[in-house]
């Protein structure tokens, strides 16, 4: 057996995806999906406003896709701030690279998006200002919630004429969106086929619902993108992500942004300590990270 085909099978049976064994992936990717991905960067895109049903009522979202043609759908968990024109102008540049993106107003149980005003102004270290989160995030949280979610928001892909429901599904997460990735590849797992969690909290828990243990269920290959302070708090999580996506042979790959904090992906994030949280050079970094998955996963 040569190195590389004994590299690949090491890989394969830790459940993680080396660096070159990613690379390889993402260039298959790009080649089985030609027909979708050629040429499809700085494609013009269409941004539109839809209403969803859901069993526990309607959910508001926006739905961006390509001016012409059938691409692969991914669904964008939002972080705790919710829908807003940082996660429109995501959603509208993923588009452009060949996707069809629908992101929903998590909190659709509580209050139509936005539910903030000016996300960069919001003080962490305000009482009053962390409060507004429990109850929204609460929402979403619940037993069953974003399950239940997930498969509508699946569902109103899957039946647009803009979306390639032949192709597997994409689902990203920042913050408290990273566990509910995990929760949508594990509750739709036949039509999820790309996972990403950036600056994901509660990923690792004790508690006998935690996200991690939910591998088995999964098909997805599966990106984890851990900010520092993240790791600081929680060094265990990382290790944890490992062995339990590796026991269920899950393609996963985990990193640690050491130089980003948490929500260092997302544009509008306030600053924190008197230090900008979002890192343009790290969130690149991710966004390629995130490419790379769909054109290998999302075939």
């Amino acid at each position: 057996m040569s190195k590389d085909h004994e590299d690949e099978k090491n890989d394969a049976q830790s459940g993680e995806i080396g660096r070159r064994d990613f690379v390889a992936l993402s260039v298959a990717g790009i080649a089985a999906s030609a027909s979708w991905a050629t040429a499809a960067a700085g494609l013009e895109v269409v941004e539109t406003n839809v209403d969803i049903k859901t069993p526990d009522g309607t959910s508001d979202a926006a739905f961006i896709y390509p001016k012409t043609g059938s691409y692969p759908g991914v669904l964008i968990w939002t972080d705790a701030f919710g829908l807003r024109p940082a996660f429109r102008e995501m959603a509208k540049r993923l588009a452009a690279e060949g996707y069809s993106v629908l992101v929903p107003n998590p909190f659709y149980r509580v209050a139509k998006a936005p539910v903030f005003g000016d996300v960069s102004k919001f003080d962490f270290q305000n009482p009053t200002d962390r409060a507004k989160l429990g109850p929204l995030m609460g929402s979403v949280n619940a037993a069953g919630a974003a399950e239940k979610d997930a498969a509508a928001y699946i569902a109103f892909l899957d039946a647009q004429k803009q979306v390639d429901a032949r192709r597997k599904v994409g689902t990203q997460g920042y913050c408290m969106g990273g566990p509910l990735i995990v929760r949508t590849a594990a509750a739709q797992p036949n039509r999820v086929g790309a996972a990403a969690s950036f600056h994901g909290g509660g990923l690792v828990t004790p508690n006998p619902d935690s996200p991690h243990l939910l591998a088995p269920k999964i098909k997805a290959r599966m990106y984890f993108g851990i900010a520092a302070n993240d790791d600081m708090s929680q060094p265990d999580a990382k290790d944890k992500l490992k062995e339990s996506f590796a026991a269920a042979k899950v393609m996963t790959e985990i990193e640690v942004y050491s130089q980003s904090q948490h929500g260092w992906c997302v544009s509008d994030m306030p600053v924190q300590n008197g230090k900008p949280i979002y890192n343009k050079p790290d969130a690149e970094r991710a966004w390629n990270k995130l490419l790379a998955l769909y054109k290998a996963g999302l075939s």
